[in-house]
């Protein structure tokens, strides 16, 4: 699935943004089956214990098809015929609940998701080793997710990486413990990009065994375009220059989010929130980034004592204030986007290959 800017939560999963994609896979299945095994077993009398015959599954007779031998069948549950009535319920009650008797559905969208990454590799910025995306998706103790996104100059990268700094903490409570970011671009810009944005990474960190993001170069988006991300406005069009190409997805063209996105960030939200704003532009402020008033920070800690945003009348009490995130955007665009544009830019080979008007995509996977 694809993502634009304003698209990518992560939870983002605590939140799951606009056109993120997560799969999560297995858990919900196991509960409901379990619940619904119990809701049955509940309304069981002795008389409707069935009989050892009854489990096994009826196959119609057609024309030049016998049945298989009953010795090939093996029922489900063992019933004792001769057993006292409460005991026999016991026993089916006891047999349904078994995690063992209870085989969930596969899940199609993980299924999907990990084929189309099979033999996909990327760079560790780390290490500088190949990592192949499949089994890195499957390696994990509990869940992986995988972030493919795009360049490093670009808004998509810019505001997902700090999303990602925002709900770690979350994304960790709620089990997914082996995060990999995948960027567009070389080594040198991938650092630098998450060094701005504050983002500790294994390649990034003093002490990298304790950090859970994992970063990983492509510089030209082979991975993304495996996975199926969006490729924007015209991407066979080998004659329009890639910067028009982008000029064009401005105004929705290849990515109809995109006017939505921005007017959002504009207007406001007073029914839907997104906390990962104030902590982005505080982030920006302590590194100096303009515009740097719109907060009021402790010094020494880097905390937000005032919000002015809070203060504006009528709209200050909503989720989301008028302006407030055009304004993180604005400090986006000047002073990370623009001013480091040479070190985060795409390289000429990476610009044919269309990673400027390429969008990005998000899995997670249950390794249990």
């Amino acid at each position: 699935m694809k993502f634009s800017v304003a698209t990518l939560s992560l939870a983002i999963f605590c939140q799951s943004q606009q056109s993120a994609s997560a799969f999560t896979v297995g858990s919900e299945n196991r509960i409901n089956l379990k619940l619904s095994a119990s809701e049955n077993v509940d309304d069981l009398t002795p008389k409707e214990i069935p009989k050892p015959t009854a489990l096994i599954p009826k196959i119609d007779r057609e024309e030049g098809v016998s049945s298989p031998e009953p010795s090939t069948v093996t029922p489900l549950v063992d019933v004792v015929e001769e057993a006292e009535p409460s005991t026999a319920v016991e026993e089916v009650k006891e047999a349904v609940l078994e995690p063992k008797e209870i085989q969930p559905a596969v899940d199609l969208e993980q299924a999907s998701a990990i084929k189309s990454l099979s033999g996909v590799s990327v760079t560790s910025v780390r290490t500088n080793e190949s990592v192949e995306l499949s089994n890195f998706l499957q390696s994990g103790d509990d869940k992986s997710m995988l972030i493919l996104g795009t360049y490093a100059a670009d808004f998509n990268a810019i505001e997902y990486v700090q999303r990602l700094r925002y709900y770690l903490p979350q994304l960790k409570e709620k089990g997914v413990e082996k995060i990999g970011l995948v960027l567009n671009c070389g080594v040198d810009a991938a650092k630098s990009l998450v060094e701005l944005l504050d983002l500790e990474t294994d390649a990034t960190a003093s002490d990298s065994e304790s950090v859970a993001v994992e970063l990983f170069v492509d510089p030209l988006g082979e991975a993304g375009r495996k996975f199926g991300v969006g490729t924007g406005w015209r991407p066979e069009d080998d004659e329009m220059s890639p910067y028009v190409k982008l000029f064009g997805m401005l105004f929705g063209l290849g990515a109809w989010a995109t006017l939505p996105a921005v007017i959002g960030g504009y207007i406001g939200n007073p029914f839907y929130g997104q906390p990962w704003i104030e902590d982005a532009t505080a982030v920006g402020q302590m590194k100096g980034r303009w515009p740097n008033t719109a907060l009021e920070l402790d010094e020494s800690t880097g905390e937000v004592k005032v919000n002015k945003f809070k203060e504006l009348p009528y709209v200050g009490s909503w989720e989301r204030r008028p302006l407030e995130l055009a304004t993180l955007r604005l400090q986006n665009m000047m002073d990370i986007s623009i001013k480091n544009w040479k070190d985060l830019a795409p390289t000429e080979t990476a610009l044919k290959a269309g990673v400027l008007t390429q969008l990005g995509g998000c899995v997670v996977v249950d390794c249990k």
